[in-house]
């Protein structure tokens, strides 16, 4: 189980890595881009309309890339937050359900005795209900 673990995480940084790069390199191509594509509005804008209205039509592009990509980033965004709830889920269910882990709790359990881990287990239920209120009152939600 923890070898699974540890692939994992191996697997998802190399695929954060890859996807990082590729997004430097797209938003550096995408930034030439509208460069070029600003450069041709006010050389084709400056001569029919004046200076300002020529500034104003970059703005204008410039205005229109930035609420596109927010609403890429923002839908990015609730997407990775929604695998990220499976994943958490999932690993929880494959740790409780490995007779391994249970084999490991039975073995503490004989080995600590029931006296000395009652305190211990009330503390971390107390945590666990504390954190589980916590996550509940956090805004974000995951539709």
């Amino acid at each position: 189980m923890l070898q699974r673990l540890v692939d994992d995480l191996k697997t998802s940084s190399a695929d954060a890595l890859r996807l990082s790069a590729l997004a430097i390199a797209l938003g550096l191509a995408g930034f030439l881009t509208v460069g070029f594509i600003c450069a041709a509005i006010f050389v084709a804008v400056l001569p029919a309309y004046g200076l300002v209205v020529a500034c104003l039509a970059d703005a204008a592009v410039f205005v229109v890339v930035t609420l596109i990509l927010t609403a890429w980033y923002q839908v990015d965004q609730h997407a990775a937050r929604r695998h990220a709830l499976e994943a958490e889920k999932s690993a929880l269910s494959a740790a409780l359900t490995d007779p391994a882990v249970l084999a490991i709790g039975l073995q503490v359990v004989r080995t600590i005795g029931v006296r000395r881990l009652l305190p211990l287990l009330a503390i971390g239920g107390i945590a666990l209900g504390l954190a589980s209120v916590r996550h509940a009152e956090a805004p974000d939600h995951v539709d």
